[in-house]
């Protein structure tokens, strides 16, 4: 079956070789920019408030309550012909623009008409290591004032270790249309135990803070307990202050005050979140700026998490727990203290991989306002819930129901919001990018 996120050897034998072809260009590895990777007694002088100089985006009204009562979607394909791409991402410069991610490590820039530019904004497929199915270039997001300073970041696994180890790191525009390659300066790397569930999602919250999604080092049941480890940084979403200024005592980023972890003994200060097994996939909402989190599961179950917005330091359960179940030990599991999943579905009638999405906002899909869309890369199902009692049942421990909103017979790699808000999805085989369309009756 088709297993990006679960790593399926036939999915890695099927869609691989259209991709071993040789870039024609490659960009300058930024190899005399120091590769820092903290350890666990790494101690960065913190931002002096959870970002001090930067001020949060505007949100967007909730407007009226939701329903999914009536609610139909549909698909319309905005573009074809691209490589496995992972990602849509808007930038947030009013240019109405979309940039692809191609897991090969090509990002391709989408005009507001629909016309793809033959030429890549930024190629590191010379960098990118993308041999198994679940390694690449994962992860991309703009700064809060990329319209001014032009400054993007980028998650990739390189191609010099053997598991791939995962880089985080800042890039600039050279012009419109093109990224600076030499501009490379790398934030953060951390080892990767196995080629598997490597997370990739980077997004800005609106703290104007750099949020990371690793996943727990890989193979299978988090054999290292890496998720439940607060001295490492695999299975946890992170929160880092990348403004250039915040740069110190040796580490290429700030981390704001207001972490969880903070002046912890043992623990990483960089922590936002923990106990996750692959958050492949995750966003903000632009009303309520809540957190949610599409973790993809081991065997049984898939979820979403929602965290409030400004609330950090949740134990959001894994490998304690699968979904709202045991799973080590697979029974009589210690539930204290951990945060459950407001959603969750079983695996079944192809399901395997959650795809985590967003809350629609904004005028541009009033029928879709207020829902919160995911997907199933393996089924191509898209199910959905409603924000308010979303945000309720999490407040009390609770779960709402997810229903089935479309079959679709795509390969659902990843949801993507333009700066008006419309939604969109990725489809990884046939490599094309939809648009999501809403109506009521």
């Amino acid at each position: 079956m088709r297993r990006l996120l679960r790593g399926a050897t036939l999915l890695l034998a099927l869609v691989l070789p259209g991709c071993t072809g040789s870039p024609s260009t490659s960009p300058n590895p930024p190899a005399s920019i120091p590769t820092i990777s903290p350890s666990a007694s790494a101690s960065p002088e913190l931002a002096t408030g959870p970002n001090a100089t930067s001020s949060p985006r505007p949100r967007a009204s909730p407007g009226p309550v939701a329903t999914l009562t009536g609610l139909h979607l549909s698909l319309d394909k905005v573009v074809g012909g691209l490589a496995q791409p992972v990602g849509v991402v808007a930038p947030g410069d009013g240019s109405g623009r979309l940039f692809v991610i191609e897991r090969a490590g090509r990002i391709r820039i989408l005009s507001a008409s629909g016309v793809l530019q033959a030429a890549p904004f930024l190629d590191l497929r010379a960098l990118v290591g993308s041999g198994y199915i679940e390694q690449g270039l994962l992860g991309l997001a703009f700064s809060p004032t990329y319209a001014t300073d032009g400054r993007f970041y980028v998650d990739y696994t390189d191609d010099t270790s053997a598991t791939g180890d995962t880089i985080v790191a800042e890039y600039h525009r050279l012009d419109a249309t093109h990224a600076d390659p030499s501009s490379a300066r790398i934030l953060l790397t951390v080892a990767q135990p196995f080629q598997n569930h490597d997370g990739g999602q980077l997004a800005f919250g609106p703290d104007g803070d750099l949020y990371i999604g690793l996943g727990d080092g890989g193979s299978g049941g988090d054999p290292g307990n890496r998720a439940q480890d607060l001295g490492q940084l695999l299975g946890k979403i992170l929160r880092l202050d990348v403004r250039p200024v915040a740069a110190t005592r040796g580490l290429p980023y700030g981390i704001p005050a207001s972490n969880p972890f903070v002046g912890r003994t043992g623990a990483r200060a960089e922590i936002w979140a923990f106990g996750l097994r692959n958050p492949w996939r995750f966003s903000f909402d632009r009303s309520t700026g809540d957190l949610l989190i599409g973790d993809v599961g081991q065997n049984a179950h898939e979820e979403v998490d929602l965290l409030p917005a400004g609330q950090g330091g949740q134990d959001l359960g894994w490998r304690i727990m699968e979904g709202i179940d045991c799973y080590a030990p697979p029974t009589g599991c210690d539930r204290s203290g951990l945060t459950l999943p407001v959603a969750t579905y079983d695996h079944g009638s192809g399901d395997c991989a959650v795809i985590g999405g967003f809350v629609a906002r904004g005028q541009a899909q009033p029928d879709l306002a207020g829902v919160y869309l995911m997907g199933d890369e393996c089924s191509g199902r898209i199910r959905g819930f409603v924000d308010a009692p979303a945000r309720s049942a999490a407040a009390a421990g609770r779960q709402v129901t997810a229903p089935v909103l479309l079959d679709t017979s795509l390969t659902i790699s990843s949801f993507g919001q333009g700066d008006d808000g419309t939604l969109y999805l990725c489809d990884l085989t046939g490599g094309g990018i939809y648009r999501v369309g809403a109506s009521r009756g």
